[in-house]
């Protein structure tokens, strides 16, 4: 079986979002699967995706105090047309990656205990943002 949907979500702040409910709400699909593998694209190069910890909210927070200081906007780039937060926000957005991959057993995402889905948004003001949810499985 393979089902395909297109979602947008957002806009978010700035910052690391938790998504895991709503792309599994967005595929009822999963449930009915014995084994599979949901990808999760996002078409856009300011934001990313990543996988992390979904409990404590201090860790989203770390993790953008984290990227500010790997890309900060302090640099001296070139690409700077679309405001200073642009530029670190395609630097980031590569170092994260628009991809996941995501196994599926038994009929649910098989994230472990305390992992979740991240929508990475690195623009001061994004606009909604779009995802590309892919499943392929076996029935069972």
């Amino acid at each position: 079986m393979w089902v395909q949907k297109q979602v947008s979500v957002g806009p978010f702040r700035r910052g690391f979002h938790l998504i895991t409910d709503r792309v599994v709400r967005e595929l009822p699909e999963i449930g009915s699967l014995r084994v599979g593998v949901l990808q999760v694209f996002i078409q856009h190069t300011s934001a990313s995706l990543t996988i992390n910890e979904n409990a404590d909210p201090d860790v989203r927070v770390d993790f953008e105090t984290v990227m500010n200081h790997v890309v900060p906007e302090s640099l001296r780039y070139i690409h700077t047309i679309e405001g200073p937060d642009d530029m670190p926000a395609h630097v980031k957005a590569s170092l994260l990656g628009p991809n996941l991959s995501i196994p599926i057993s038994a009929g649910r995402l098989a994230l472990g205990t305390w992992q979740g889905i991240y929508l990475c948004e690195h623009r001061d003001a994004a606009t909604q943002r779009r995802l590309v949810l892919t499943v392929q499985g076996e029935p069972g």
